[in-house]
């Protein structure tokens, strides 16, 4: 079937839910992709942050393969291998004491939240605006967009706060008697790539300390390396109590789950929460190769070296449409003084795919094995463009 005969099944047959790029991807090899009639593409946006190590890449495609092989799917009532050697890598590399395996971003900040309610005993939670959570009803309440709420307000749970993202003294007036916890993104991705002052997380922690607070990291889009440490809130000198996190965890097959220290993970006893697909060990062994390949292909080093380049070159273009450049490591934005969405299709139409967020900021979070050289190629194409 060529393109149009296979969007027209979506039309036809899909929940409408997304408005997709008018392409069908079919392959692709490190940081391009092609679709099927034979165009190709810089992949600009991995797909939402998630393929760490591009398109194809072998260890991760041969971890998979074997694993196969193997054991796909065994439920939690049963130990795997993989997941087991997971924890302990993950868990020797973190200030966290322990682990519960999830499938996706939302499902870990679900998780995150009922431990600090079950651990507090307290039923307020702490976010902030333009973050970004999850689509549960949940997390969803968590999430600081007033429009993805209105349609659902008659169910979303109550005592969500959100209050301005990277002002600690919202936060401060915000705390009360029922606090149970403070959930923040390190950097926030879909709320336009925003990078907060140096002090704001350690603020934040400081607080949490002194009421028992239980300070929720989402390292949903921020974590493995994209910010060119394993996890973002390391570049601000903070131990929270729990982390999320997703994404890039697998590379590529859907992943998500919740470090925590002891003291908090206590709270929750077998029946608390569970999962059916959480740390099956397919997942588990593309995880491992995920963390195997970054250690030895030093994708830190990289991510940080081809960043720090991608910011400088995108801060070269004089252009009187860019109102800011920011972001960190390979998470990076362009916020425009006007919409962005005609030039997600103009640069599409290029060969380059990226998103817009926030409606004005161009985003950008490539694989983290991209080059200097695919960089200038796409500066090179959005300078003409803009």
């Amino acid at each position: 079937m060529n393109t149009q005969e296979l969007i027209k099944i979506e039309d036809d047959y899909f929940i409408n839910t997304f408005t997709r790029q008018p392409i069908v991807l079919d392959h692709g090899d490190g940081c391009k992709v092609t679709d099927i009639d034979g165009n190709e593409y810089l992949d600009m946006f991995a797909g939402i942050a998630v393929n760490c190590l591009g398109h194809n890449h072998p260890k991760l495609v041969k971890a998979i393969q074997d694993q196969a092989e193997k054991l796909i799917h065994i439920s939690s009532i049963y130990y795997n291998e993989p997941a087991l050697v997971y924890a302990k890598k993950l868990i020797d590399k973190t200030s966290f004491d322990r682990i519960f395996y999830a499938n996706s971003g939302a499902e870990a900040n679900e998780g995150a939240i009922k431990l600090a309610v079950k651990y507090t005993g307290k039923s307020e939670i702490i976010s902030t605006v333009d973050s970004f959570h999850g689509r549960t009803i949940m997390t969803l309440a968590a999430t600081g967009h007033e429009e993805y709420h209105e349609p659902f307000k008659a169910v979303m749970p109550k005592g969500f706060i959100n209050v301005p993202y990277n002002d600690i003294e919202a936060i401060k007036e915000a705390v009360n008697e029922n606090t149970a916890a403070i959930i923040v993104e390190p950097v926030q991705g879909e709320g336009g790539v925003n990078v907060p002052d140096i002090e704001y997380l350690k603020e934040i922690q400081k607080i949490c300390n002194e009421n028992d607070i239980v300070f929720i990291v989402d390292e949903v889009q921020t974590g493995f390396g994209r910010c060119g440490t394993l996890f973002a809130h390391e570049l601000f000198d903070v131990k929270p109590d729990v982390m999320t996190m997703a994404k890039g965890i697998g590379g590529g097959v859907p992943m998500g789950g919740i470090l925590a220290t002891e003291k908090v993970a206590s709270a929750f006893v077998p029946g608390d929460h569970g999962t059916t697909f959480g740390g099956g060990p397919l997942v588990a062994a593309a995880a491992n190769a995920v963390l195997d390949a970054f250690e030895e292909e030093d994708i830190l080093a990289n991510v940080n070296e081809v960043g720090e380049y991608f910011l400088s070159e995108l801060k070269k273009l004089d252009k009187e449409i860019i109102a800011d450049v920011r972001g960190v490591g390979l998470m990076v934005g362009i916020e425009l003084t006007k919409p962005g969405a005609e030039y997600v299709d103009k640069l599409r139409e290029a060969g380059f795919l990226i998103n817009c967020t926030s409606g004005n900021v161009l985003r950008f979070v490539p694989p983290l094995t991209i080059t200097k050289e695919e960089i200038d190629e796409f500066v090179k194409a959005l300078d003409e463009i803009l």
